[in-house]
């Protein structure tokens, strides 16, 4: 008996999914413009106008919030020179393991911006080339190890190199203290390698799709393996499914969606690209590994931001948004901000521990 088809009619989530980029785009475009002023206190020896530091800020400030993590499993206490950081922080990580590396297609500004820049280069690889263009396995393999080479430095230096004395001595530096004010001169005072390296990586960008975000980005690696533990995947149902192949050509992190049966890939984002270019029903779908009930597309867009939100407004009400860095201390600390020291090598964490241990002897 021949089985019937049934159309998907189910709404896709695309349309949603930008509105969200876009609003946490303006999110970080206000909190750039906060800060902005905010510096320019400081720079005027605050004389202009004060204008309260944006906590927002501390979203780019992942290596502190990563030792404020590390110091508030190991004491219980969490660091008050970034405390909004480590709840960005734990937000990001928490929104990654519910519902895989989410966090990349639907939260982050960077995320966003590469895929602006893959959908450009792609547009233009259809016209020239009749198809996108793919990293061959042998190279797109290595590459993609990069990130995870870089986040185990990371990790190791802090996890397995520093004492607690010596994480909590570099939280209660100069150099942490003012790192999102030295963030902002980096780009505001670019310099012109800066500047080509910066350059490169958007012309990469438009060559290889989320080269920055598939090769490079620390971030990513830390979210692709709290993506293979996530209890939420995309699963294909083989009895309907008509090998149309659409659900691997909407993929943007190029899986063969269409050979498995669930899709277990550390460069999965949960954009949901594939479940609404599949066009039969009950085929393609987001479930619980646990239950596997279905998910819906909104309960994914709803969960991703709520948690998200959640987490900051624990951090909001618990009293652990604000630093407890007064405008005196600002203004003293940005006289020597450019004397400023911070761990450049494994040295350096050596000279840290060895520091602290004098320091809180």
């Amino acid at each position: 008996m021949k089985q019937v088809i049934k159309k998907n009619l189910e709404k896709p989530i695309q349309k949603y999914r930008l509105y969200i980029q876009l609003l946490f785009v303006a999110i970080v475009l206000w909190i750039g413009i906060e800060f902005y002023l905010f510096a320019n206190y400081l720079e005027t020896g605050g004389a202009s106008k004060f204008y309260e530091r944006p906590p927002g800020v501390e979203a780019f400030l992942p290596i502190s919030s990563l030792m404020n993590l590390y110091y508030f499993i190991s004491t219980g206490n969490i660091h008050q020179a970034h405390p909004a950081g480590l709840f960005i922080f734990v937000a990001i990580i928490l929104v990654s393991f519910v519902f895989g590396k989410s966090f990349c297609s639907w939260i982050c500004p960077i995320g966003f911006i590469s895929e602006a820049l893959g959908d450009f280069g792609e547009k233009i690889q259809k016209k020239l080339f009749k198809r996108r263009l793919q990293v061959p396995r042998w190279i797109d393999y290595p590459l993609r190890s990069l990130k995870y080479l870089i986040l185990g430095f990371f990790v190791y230096s802090i996890f397995f190199m520093m004492t607690i004395s010596a994480i909590k001595y570099f939280l209660d530096s100069p150099y942490n203290i003012m790192s999102d004010v030295k963030m902002y001169y980096f780009f505001a005072n670019i310099t012109q390698f800066s500047l080509i390296v910066i350059t490169v990586l958007f012309l990469l960008s438009i060559l290889i799709r989320n080269f920055w975000c598939r090769y490079l980005c620390p971030y990513g690696a830390l979210l692709g393996f709290l993506t293979l533990l996530s209890p939420s995947k995309i699963k294909r149902n083989k009895e309907s499914c008509i090998d149309c192949n659409l659900c691997a050509q909407a993929c943007p992190s190029f899986i063969k969606v269409d050979k498995v049966e669930t899709v277990f890939s550390d460069e999965c984002s949960t954009c949901l690209s594939c479940v609404d270019a599949c066009p039969v029903e009950n085929t393609l779908e987001i479930k619980s590994i646990y239950s596997k009930k279905k998910i819906s597309k909104k309960t994914v867009a709803i969960g991703i931001v709520g948690i998200y939100f959640l987490i900051i407004i624990v951090g909001m009400i618990s009293g652990n948004w604000q630093n407890n860095i007064s405008q005196k201390e600002y203004l003293m600390r940005y006289k020597n901000i450019n004397s400023l020291d911070h761990i450049k090598s494994s040295d350096d964490v050596k000279k840290f521990n060895k520091e602290a241990e004098k320091y809180y002897k």
